[in-house]
C-alpha cells in the first residue's frame, strides 16, 4: 500500500475477523479487461472489510507496481483505479477461509466452473490464477506451471502466477514482480511506473 495513504477503514477486531468466516467479497470485474486476476479465496482480512488483498501484510499491491502493472503502490480501497488500468479481481472460491488449505478439493473444481463463466461473460483478454495448487486442482491439470497455459479459460488466455501469500517463501516482492512483469509483457501493457 502507499506509504502516503492508509486504509478507509479500521483494523478489523478479532470477533470481526471470526464472524467474516465463509463471507464473501465483491468481484472487480469491468467488460473486456486486459488481465482478470484470480485469487485463491478472500481471507479473513478481506473478507471482514470487504475489499481483497486488504490485509496489512499482504505483497500483492507491492507486486503489482514492481511489476508495471500500476504507477504506484495501491490500496485494496482503490477499486476504481485498478480498473481503469484495464484490470479486474475475482477469486476461483468464493468463501473466505484463514488459510487456503481450509478449501475442500470440490470447492476449488466448483470454482473453475465459476471462473470460465465469469471470463465468459466479462470477455478479459488474460486471465491471471495467483496459486499453481488451486489452478491444478480447478481444471485437473497436474503438470501446469507458472507462466502461459495452452488451455483457455472461455475465451481468455491463461498466465498462472505465484501466490503473493506470505505464506508463499519461495518470493519475495521483488521476485515476484518480475514474475508478474513478464505477464505484463506477454499482454502488451506498458509499463506504468514510466508512464
Amino acid at each position: 500500500m502507499s506509504p502516503e495513504s492508509s486504509p478507509p477503514y479500521p483494523r478489523p477486531t478479532p470477533a470481526e475477523l471470526a464472524a467474516a468466516r465463509d463471507s464473501e467479497i465483491d468481484d472487480w470485474l469491468r467488460p473486456d479487461l486486459d488481465v482478470l486476476f484470480c485469487g485463491i479465496n478472500p481471507g479473513l482480512y478481506s473478507a471482514a472489510v470487504g475489499l481483497p488483498f486488504a490485509n496489512p501484510g499482504t505483497r500483492y499491491w507491492k507486486a503489482m507496481h514492481a511489476a508495471g502493472f500500476t504507477d504506484r503502490v495501491l490500496g485494496p480501497w482503490e477499486r476504481d483505479v485498478f480498473l481503469d488500468a484495464g484490470l479486474g479481481m475475482t477469486n476461483v472460491v468464493r468463501r473466505a477461509t484463514a488459510r487456503a488449505d481450509e478449501l475442500a478439493p470440490e470447492e476449488i473444481v466448483d470454482g473453475g466452473r465459476r471462473l470460465v463463466e465469469t471470463a465468459e461473460t466479462w470477455r478479459p483478454r488474460w486471465v491471471a490464477v495467483l496459486g499453481l495448487g488451486a489452478y491444478r486442482t480447478a481444471f485437473g491439470d497436474r503438470r501446469a506451471t507458472t507462466g502461459p497455459q495452452e488451455q483457455r479459460i472461455g475465451p481468455a488466455r491463461v498466465w498462472l502466477l505465484p501466490n503473493p501469500s506470505g505464506l508463499n517463501a519461495h518470493h519475495t516482492v521483488a521476485t515476484l514482480g518480475a514474475v508478474y512483469a513478464e505477464l505484463r509483457e506477454a499482454a502488451g501493457l506498458p509499463d506504468r511506473r514510466r508512464a
